[in-house]
C-alpha cells in the first residue's frame, strides 16, 4: 500500500498527454495525518526511467517503511477494538463469572493465581528484554558458578539485579520446578500408557470381532420374550427436545400392554409444562401406555426425580428400566436389541448402548466433541466392557439391582453403576446399538456440561472409596475401580494437563534452567491426538484444533475436579445443558399452524387456548433469537491466553523453536475460547 501505479497514457499519446496524468500517485502516511501527492517527471527521460524503476531504488526502503507503520498502525487498532470489547462486556457483567454466584470464591482463587502469574511473567519478560537491550547475557558454567558476559561492559546496579535475580532462579526456583516437571512428565507417560493399552485392546476386540452376543435372541423374541419395562424420561425445560424424545419411545417396537412411559418433567417454567402435558395427552390419545408426572417439590436435581418416580405403587410390575435424556431418539428396535442380553443371565445388571450426534457437523466444537466421545464409547467403554464387564453408565441403558438412585452426587448415573459393581452385577456395552442425541452447540453450555461430569466422579470417588475398600470384589477390580477409572482418567488426566502444559511450560521459558524436552511437548502429545482420532477417522483435519481445544479445556476440568474433590460451592451445581432440538426444526411452528383438533370432555377447559398463545410467543421469540445473542468474556482463559503469548515471545529470546510454535498456537487457542469466538453464542 505504500503505492499505488497508475498508468494514464498509451505509447500513441504519451507524448502529448504524459503531463495530464500523473505518472505515479504516492500515498503517503505523515503521523497523524495522511497526504496524497503526485510524482511527475520532467521530460519523457525522465518518465522511461521513472518506469523502468531507476529511481525507485531509493525510495524502496521508506516506502517499506510506511508499508510497515501502516501494517502495525492497523494491528494496533484491531488490537484496540477487541480490549474496548473485553472491556464493554465486562462492565456489563456478560463474563464467565457473571452468573455463578456459588462459584465466585473457588473463581475469584484461581483467577487470582493466574492473575499473579501473568503479572510475574510480564514483569521477568520485560526484564530479560531489558538485560539483552543492554548486552547483558548470563550463561550457567555449573550449578556453583555463573558466568557473566557483556557485550558493552554493563555495570551498575541492574547488573547487580540482574545476577541477583540468576543466582535465584538457579539455585532456589530452578529445582523445584523441575521436580514438578519431572513429576508432571511421568503422570502424562502413565495415562499415555494407559490410553495406548486401550487402543490396543479396541485392535483387538476388531481383528477377533468380539461382541456381546444373547444366545437365542431371535427364537427367544419369537417365542415371546417380552418382560414387562418400565422408560422414563427425566427432563427439566426442555423445550427444545421435549417432542422428538417422547415421540421415539413412543414409536418403540415393543407390546403396548408390557410397556410403561414416564415422562419426568421437574420444569419451573409453567409454559414448558403445559407443552409437555399436552404432548403425552396427544401420544395417550393415539393409544400409548404413557404417563405425565410433575414433582412439586424438586429436590435432587435428576437422581430425585428418578427415584420419586422408582417410588410409584405400580413400578414394582415392572422388571426392567430404561432411561432417556430428553435430547435421546432411541431406534424403535432398541429394546428387542437390549432387553434380550439379560434373558437367563442373572449376572448382567446394567446394558449400556452407543451414543451418535445429530449435529456433529454443526460447527468446529461439536466436531472436537465428537472427536473426545467417539474414542470414549468405541474404545474406553468398549473395552471396559468385554474385558472386565465394568464402565460407567452414560444414562441410555437398563439398569437393576445396583440399590435404587441417590442423590448425594451430580453424577447418579455414574453412582448407581459404582454400586451395582460393588454388589457384584455385569455391565454389557453394545457398541452396534446407538442412539441418537445431541452435543452442546455453544462454549458457555458445554463447559457447564464438562464442570459437572468432571467434578461429580470426584464427589463419587471420595464418598465410594470406603465402601470400594471393604467391598468383596477382587483386588484387581478394586485396583482397575481405584487407580484406573477414578485417579488415572477422572483426576490424575485434568491434573496434568492444566499443570504441565498452561502453568509449568510457560514458565520453564522464564526460568531456562528447568527444561521440557521436545518430546513432551509435541511428539507425544501428537501420538495421543492421533490415537484419540482414529474412531473419527473422517475428523483428521481437525487433530490440530483437537490437541489445543484439549488442553485448553484443561483449565475447565481442573477447576471441576478440584471443586468436587474439596467439596467446594460449585461441586454440587446442576446446570441443564442448553439444546438447540435441531433434529426437530420446526415442530414448533407446525403445531401452530396446523389444524386445531376436537378437544376432549375431560380436558382442562382453557388448555387449548393456553397452548396456542404459549406457541406464539414462542414463534416471536425465536424470530428474535438471533438478534439476542452475544459473546461471554471467560475471564481465566483470557489470561492464561496472555500467559502463553508473553511466554511464546520469550521463548524467543532463547530460539526454542517448537517450544515457540506450541505456546503461540496454545496462547491463540485460549484466545479464541476466552473471547467466545469457538461454537454458537449464547442467548
Amino acid at each position: 500500500m505504500g503505492a499505488f501505479w497508475f498508468w494514464g497514457e498509451t505509447k500513441e499519446n504519451k507524448k502529448h498527454h504524459h503531463r495530464e496524468t500523473p505518472a505515479a500517485v504516492v500515498v503517503k502516511m505523515e503521523n497523524p495525518n495522511w497526504s496524497i501527492g503526485e510524482m511527475e517527471p520532467n521530460d519523457e527521460e525522465s518518465a522511461q526511467d521513472f518506469i523502468n524503476g531507476s529511481k525507485l531504488r531509493n525510495k524502496n526502503a521508506k516506502q517499506l517503511t510506511w508499508v510497515l507503520l501502516l501494517k502495525a498502525n492497523r494491528a494496533a487498532g484491531f488490537f484496540s477494538s477487541i480490549a474496548s470489547a473485553v472491556s464493554r462486556r465486562v462492565k456489563a457483567g456478560k463474563t464467565d463469572s457473571a452468573d455463578d454466584s456459588n462459584n465466585r470464591v473457588k473463581n475469584r482463587i484461581l483467577f487470582a493465581v493466574i492473575k499473579s502469574m501473568l503479572v510475574i511473567a510480564i514483569l521477568l519478560f520485560c526484564f530479560e528484554v531489558s538485560a539483552l537491550w543492554n548486552g547483558t547475557k548470563w550463561e550457567l558454567d555449573n550449578l556453583e558458578n555463573v558466568v557473566r558476559t557483556t557485550t558493552f561492559g554493563v555495570k551498575g546496579l541492574f547488573g547487580w539485579v540482574y545476577e541477583r535475580w540468576v543466582r535465584v532462579r538457579v539455585e532456589y526456583l530452578a529445582p523445584p520446578l523441575q521436580f514438578l516437571a519431572n513429576g508432571c512428565v511421568v503422570l502424562f507417560l502413565i495415562q499415555s500408557l494407559d490410553r495406548l493399552v486401550l487402543c490396543l485392546g479396541c485392535f483387538w476386540i476388531k481383528i477377533r470381532k468380539i461382541r456381546p452376543v444373547a444366545a437365542e435372541s431371535g427364537s427367544d423374541l419369537e417365542d415371546g420374550y417380552f418382560p414387562m419395562v418400565l422408560v422414563q424420561i427425566p427432563m427439566c425445560n426442555e423445550r427444545e427436545v421435549y417432542q422428538q424424545s417422547i415421540a421415539a419411545v413412543c414409536n418403540l417396537d415393543w407390546p403396548r400392554g408390557k410397556l410403561l412411559i414416564q415422562v419426568l418433567d421437574d420444569s419451573d417454567d409453567p409454559s414448558t409444562q403445559i407443552l409437555i402435558r399436552e404432548e403425552v395427552m396427544k401420544w395417550r390419545d393415539q393409544g400409548a401406555n404413557i404417563l405425565y408426572r410433575h414433582r412439586v417439590i424438586r429436590d435432587g436435581y435428576k437422581a430425585g426425580n428418578l427415584k420419586s418416580a422408582m417410588g410409584c405403587s405400580y413400578v414394582k410390575d415392572y422388571e426392567f428400566v430404561a432411561i432417556f435424556d430428553a435430547d435421546f431418539q432411541p431406534n424403535p428396535d432398541f429394546l428387542k436389541r437390549t432387553v434380550i442380553h439379560f434373558k437367563d443371565n442373572d449376572e448382567v445388571g446394567l446394558v449400556q448402548a452407543r451414543w451418535s450426534f445429530v449435529n456433529k457437523d454443526e460447527n468446529l466444537l461439536t466436531r472436537l466433541q465428537n472427536i473426545n466421545l467417539s474414542f470414549h464409547f468405541e474404545v474406553e467403554q468398549q473395552v471396559n466392557g468385554i474385558f472386565i464387564n465394568f464402565f460407567g453408565f452414560n444414562g441410555t441403558a437398563g439398569a437393576r439391582g445396583s440399590g435404587g438412585w441417590l442423590e448425594r452426587t451430580t453424577v447418579e448415573d455414574m453412582d448407581i453403576a459404582v454400586r451395582a459393581h460393588l454388589n457384584g452385577w455385569k455391565f454389557v456395552y453394545l457398541n452396534d446399538v446407538e442412539c441418537q442425541c445431541e452435543l452442546p452447540e455453544s462454549y458457555e453450555a458445554y463447559r457447564k456440561q464438562q464442570h459437572r461430569w468432571h467434578s461429580g466422579p470426584m464427589q463419587l470417588f471420595r464418598l465410594s472409596l470406603p465402601d470400594i475398600i471393604r467391598s468383596k470384589i477382587s483386588i484387581w477390580k478394586k485396583f482397575n475401580m481405584i487407580f484406573l477409572f477414578f485417579l488415572l482418567r477422572k483426576l490424575i488426566l485434568p491434573f496434568y494437563s492444566f499443570t504441565l502444559f498452561c502453568i509449568i511450560l510457560p514458565m520453564t521459558m522464564f526460568i531456562p534452567e528447568a527444561e521440557l524436552p521436545a518430546w513432551v511437548v509435541c511428539y507425544i502429545p501428537a501420538a495421543m491426538s492421533f490415537l484419540n482420532i482414529l474412531p473419527a477417522p473422517k475428523s483428521f483435519p481437525f487433530i490440530v484444533p483437537y490437541l489445543l481445544f484439549e488442553n485448553t479445556m484443561s483449565v475447565t476440568k481442573f477447576n471441576a475436579m478440584i471443586s468436587g474433590l474439596f467439596q467446594l460451592g460449585s461441586a454440587y451445581e446442576w446446570v441443564v445443558t442448553k439444546k438447540s432440538g435441531r433434529s426437530s426444526e420446526g415442530d414448533l411452528v407446525a403445531l401452530v399452524e396446523k389444524e386445531a383438533k376436537p378437544q376432549r370432555a375431560n380436558s382442562e377447559p382453557n388448555l387449548a387456548e393456553a397452548k396456542e398463545e404459549l406457541l406464539i410467543q414462542v414463534k416471536k421469540a425465536s424470530a428474535k433469537k438471533k438478534k439476542k445473542k452475544h459473546n461471554r468474556i471467560y475471564m481465566k482463559e483470557l489470561s492464561l491466553a496472555f500467559l502463553l503469548l508473553t511466554a511464546a515471545a520469550r521463548s524467543l529470546l532463547s530460539s526454542q523453536g517448537i517450544h515457540f510454535y506450541f505456546l503461540l498456537f496454545q496462547g491463540v487457542s485460549f484466545l479464541l475460547v476466552g473471547l467466545d469466538l469457538i461454537g454458537e453464542q449464547v442467548d
